[in-house]
């Protein structure tokens, strides 16, 4: 397992080195300059004195050069806009993402694992057909339409719920969101687990221990749940990950001050070192996931071993 950990954390370099490469090279291209949005004065020479004090007058290779000698060192740099040390910025709102991303997986599980188990120990009844409704109409809404539905009825119209904002960071406030981004990985969590489910159960080993005697509950709890952890664990993984990257369009429709809204709001002012950290964030917590993920396959799992 130790070999296997440290293969995985070397593997992980290169993707972090290429992110960083694509979007650095990315934001040197893109025509326009954060100087050019900041400074009032059109005359060239404050430009390049600007340029100088950003350290903007580098060639590329050189800018990137230093920034990546200042990311080992753990420095994420240095906010063009607000002067204040970027992973500061991304500390700051670090935890309201992560209260959104938890609970909208906490009710994207809680809701569609159990409605796509439920489906397929029934499979073409009632449940089943609803279970499938639901899930093909989660996958197919625009999380931004379906924030907007949930704020006009919940919080224009019943005033049940805040519209928008953080607030205190309580329930009421993460309800709309949480819901609003969980609503896809509920919908494939469900499918994904109905068609696990379906497929364990026509395997040889479950028929081998009906044919022995063992209560219907029995084979669900010990056989058919067991087997099809693995196939969802590995679909909660992945959702994580995506949920990182969803969370953007969330946060915006609804004022949450998180690393989405700060990376959307990086872009658009061209904020390179903002830009950069919060995407590397993103990336290492994406990469931190999956390898959790892939811990886990061996406890809940023993027949996997990692050589």
């Amino acid at each position: 397992m130790l070999s296997f950990l440290l293969r995985r954390l070397l593997q992980t370099i290169p993707t972090v080195l290429a992110v960083v490469l694509l979007v650095f090279v990315l934001f040197s291209v893109v025509p326009g300059s954060i100087v050019s949005s900041m400074s009032d004065d059109s005359d060239p020479q404050v430009e390049l004195r600007m340029k100088k004090q950003l350290g903007l007058d580098d060639p590329v290779y050189v800018r990137f050069g230093a920034y990546i000698a200042k990311l080992a060192t753990g420095d994420f740099g240095t906010s063009f806009r607000t002067r204040e040390p970027v992973i500061t910025m991304i500390a700051k709102r670090a935890w309201p993402t992560l209260q959104l991303i938890f609970a909208a997986m906490a009710f994207a599980i809680l809701i569609g694992v159990p409605l796509g188990f439920v489906a397929a120990l029934r499979p073409g009844g009632i449940v089943d057909t609803l279970a499938m409704v639901v899930a093909v109409s989660g996958l197919s809404i625009a999380k931004f339409w379906l924030g907007l539905v949930l704020m006009y009825l919940f919080a224009l119209k019943l005033g049940w719920l805040p519209s928008f904002g953080y607030g205190d960071g309580g329930l009421q406030y993460l309800l709309l969101p949480a819901v609003t981004l969980g609503v896809s990985p509920m919908a494939l969590f469900a499918r994904t687990t109905r068609a696990a489910v379906l497929e364990i159960m026509t395997a040889d080993f479950v028929r081998t221990a009906r044919s022995k005697g063992m209560s219907e509950t029995r084979v669900v709890r010990w056989h058919v749940m067991r087997n099809a952890l693995v196939i969802i664990l590995t679909t909660v993984g992945l959702q994580f990950g995506g949920l990182m990257g969803q969370a953007v369009v969330v946060e915006k429709l609804f004022s949450w001050p998180g690393i989405g809204s700060l990376l959307v709001d990086s872009v658009l002012q061209r904020d390179i070192p903002a830009v950069q950290g919060s995407i590397l964030v993103v990336v290492l917590a994406f990469l931190a996931i999956n390898l959790l993920i892939d811990v886990l396959y061996g406890v809940i799992d023993p027949r996997i071993r990692y050589a």
